[in-house]
């Protein structure tokens, strides 16, 4: 076989129609052997002895797409310095584009670098000599070419967007419409069915959980269990083989493309959740698969003084060190990777402070955010970021600069306290209002706030208003795993019961909860399955839980709450008062009436001392002729005017409505307590009363 001197750029394995590129970063490392893997699993071995600009590289003419491979580094073996070279261990390409299969932890092999004496501490501080290779899974080169037919970034606004975050695997798994052969994998989400069902709920994004290519963490393995949410990646530019149904041996990528370009033609944007805080190597006891193997003392964030072991934000044993420039170079390489050769609209950082911590404290002016908010690409993207991680001042909700929206965990735990009875007033406008003393002070918009009740970490909704506790027995661990702040009201039984009256109250509950996030301004995330009741049984942690706990249950589909949650998107579709591009101001400039208007059920002006209550009971005017909202020619937007009256107390409420100059009459739009009553049905005169039911929203339209 020849092999040429190639070139250290760019990175990973580059095929141009006659032979293949690859390039590794090694900072630290002695020596660099490429391996080659044919049919058979025979391995052929060729030294790289190339190195430019730390990179180790060389050129193969005839080796091509298919082509399987891995590579062994040669370095010391010194877990106190931090290095923890190991050649007898095959290491995953970092900047692999396909990754063939997953770790096996069942072959004869040891994955670890050391060898394993009894899960002692220090078992680490022994090398390992034994080859690995069965076990590891290898990384493919790929054809790059796809044909796109066209396809552009939807580029849709942030005021017309509603996310609807899932799971490619879980979406579909049982869906009784989708190809059998399909279910679980891209070409499934992409299919006739699933677009269908995308298209008629009204959502305009999926954000999908992490679909780099992730590893299993070893002690599942014992357990029967697989690590269904992917917070646990081994390749940042290789879609996770295991969702594609075509092959992987690069199939996967362009099964990936596909289901890509199908949702756009769906006009359906694709947002990723992306994990760059850590990796699935773990901490010194981990598995050594990539990255620990190829420049340990590089990739990862070492303790100062004991290199030996990791700071871990993350609570998983590692994180990633974007103040290494290579590293961060990874990262963006990776996002770019996606944005421009996958056609992605956006990206969820995955405790994002993590990446914001330029030495200890969480620090908003970081490179790392220099580096994307000067990227003609990736600043142009949906930036959204999960604000918080599990070191000391990790949470930072509202402290992420512009350009970035974030997951506005202050709204999911103020709503689920205002309908149980338990949040001020005050908060609970703030929230429904878009946050502006969170997002307004540095110049972002009300949709810099993702709001959510429920995501894929937690209760589902359908749990969230039938257990007080979490049930994650499943999960192996005494149901020690999980958070026990869930905010949640069982509505009085825990679980699954009888009592019709509880029955009754808890979809009302879902009404509610539904209502509220799709009038409140901001951005609205549902999670998946929310809008057909999906339970996981008071599992409220279900990471690992690849089965009937986490897929959809599309044959006990709540067809009422579907329809409902359908209704609810479409009135926010319609109407652009519930989607302000301003905060709201509650000002009265002159003689016209202010944007909004928060009142008491007597009818009169909410009072400072009235903001503190926790009476659970409060109306909105929203005025649809003061939207700041321009059209796409510049032309100024106005709406119709609502009256939102919430109702989250136990009795029935009276609310006296405002008088005449607000309106000279208000019709239903909808009331959560009645979710089949025909919107204008119902006709109320200005100064007149309306009764809120009990735990229940009631909206109303100006006449």
């Amino acid at each position: 076989m020849e092999l040429w001197p190639g070139r250290p750029f760019p990175l990973g394995a580059s095929w141009d129609g006659n032979g293949t590129n690859f390039s590794l970063f090694s900072e630290h490392a002695e020596s660099v052997e490429l391996c080659l893997f044919d049919e058979n699993g025979a391995e052929r071995r060729i030294p790289v002895t190339q190195r430019r600009a730390q990179n180790w590289h060389c050129y193969l003419p005839g080796v091509g797409p298919g082509q399987r491979y891995g590579f062994r580094v040669h370095g010391p073996y010194d877990p106190p310095a931090g290095h923890r070279f190991n050649p007898a261990k095959l290491l995953i390409d970092p900047y692999a584009k396909a990754i063939e299969g997953t770790v096996d932890f069942s072959a004869d092999a040891n994955v670890f670098p050391y060898v394993p004496d009894g899960g002692g501490d220090e078992d680490d501080l022994e090398r390992d000599d034994e080859d690995d290779a069965a076990a590891v899974p290898k990384s493919v080169v790929v054809d790059p070419s796809f044909d796109w037919e066209g396809d552009e970034p939807l580029r849709t606004p942030f005021a017309d967007t509603v996310i609807y975050e899932t799971h490619v695997r879980g979406f579909t798994m049982t869906h009784p419409d989708v190809r059998a052969d399909l279910r679980g994998t891209y070409a499934g989400l992409a299919s006739e069915p699933a677009l269908a069902y995308l298209k008629d709920l009204g959502v305009t994004a999926v954000e999908l959980l992490p679909i780099h290519h992730i590893c299993d963490e070893s002690f599942l393995a014992g357990r029967g269990l697989t690590n269904y949410w992917g917070y646990s990646t081994i390749g940042y530019l290789a879609p996770h083989s295991e969702y594609a149904a075509t092959g992987r041996r690069g199939e996967q990528v362009r099964e990936f493309k596909g289901m890509v370009k199908a949702l756009h033609r769906a006009g359906i944007e694709v947002i990723l959740d992306v994990v760059y805080n850590h990796t699935a190597e773990g901490n010194h006891l981990g598995p050594l698969l990539s990255f620990k193997g190829v420049d340990n003392v590089a990739y990862y964030r070492l303790v100062a003084g004991d290199p030996r072991h990791y700071m871990d934000f993350t609570g998983t044993g590692n994180s990633l060190n974007p103040l290494h420039p290579s590293v961060l170079r990874m990262i963006m390489d990776s996002l770019r990777y996606f944005a421009i050769e996958c056609h992605v609209d956006g990206f969820r950082f995955d405790l994002a402070s993590a990446l914001a911590r330029e030495f200890w404290d969480v620090d908003r002016l970081s490179s790392f955010f220099d580096i994307i908010h000067q990227d003609p690409v990736l600043s142009q993207v949906k930036l959204i970021a999960e604000p918080w991680d599990v070191g000391p001042g990790g949470y930072q909700v509202g402290n992420f600069p512009v350009l970035w929206s974030e997951w506005n965990g202050m709204y999911r735990d103020t709503m689920r306290d205002f309908w149980r009875g338990q949040a001020s007033l005050g908060d609970f406008a703030s929230r429904l209002s878009g946050s502006s003393d969170l997002y307004e002070h540095d110049g972002r918009d009300p949709f810099a706030s993702i709001n959510f009740i429920t995501a894929h970490d937690g209760f589902t909704l359908a749990d969230l208003v039938a257990y007080n506790d979490k049930h994650n027995e499943a999960n192996g661990e005494d149901n020690r795993d999980g958070t026990d702040d869930n905010r949640s009201w069982n509505c009085g039984a825990e679980g699954e019961t009888g009592d019709q009256e509880v029955i009754t109250l808890r979809a009302r509950q879902r009404r509610n909860f539904l209502a509220t996030l799709l009038v409140s301004q901001g951005t609205p995330m549902l999670l998946g399955g929310d809008e057909i009741g999906r339970s996981q049984g008071g599992n409220n942690n279900a990471w690992c839980q690849d089965n009937e706990t986490s897929w959809y249950d599309w044959d006990r589909c709540d067809q009422h709450l579907h329809t409902f949650t359908k209704r609810l998107i479409e009135l926010r579709r319609r109407h652009p008062v519930f989607r302000r591009e301003r905060f709201l101001e509650g000002a009265v400039d002159g003689e016209a009436l202010p944007d909004a208007w928060w009142f008491r059920p007597d009818g009169h002006r909410m009072t400072t001392k009235d903001w503190s209550s926790r009476d659970s009971v409060i109306g909105l005017f929203l005025n649809g002729e003061t939207i700041p909202n321009l059209g796409p020619q510049g032309q100024q937007i106005t709406d119709d005017s609502f009256l939102l009256l919430f109702n989250a107390t136990g009795e029935e409420c009276e609310f006296t409505l405002p008088r005449r100059y607000m309106g000279a009459g208000w019709v239903l739009e909808l009331t959560t307590a009645a979710p089949d009553a025909a919107a204008g049905s119902v006709r109320y005169e200005p100064h007149s009363v309306a009764a809120v039911a009990a735990h229940s929203l009631l909206v109303l339209k100006r006449a």
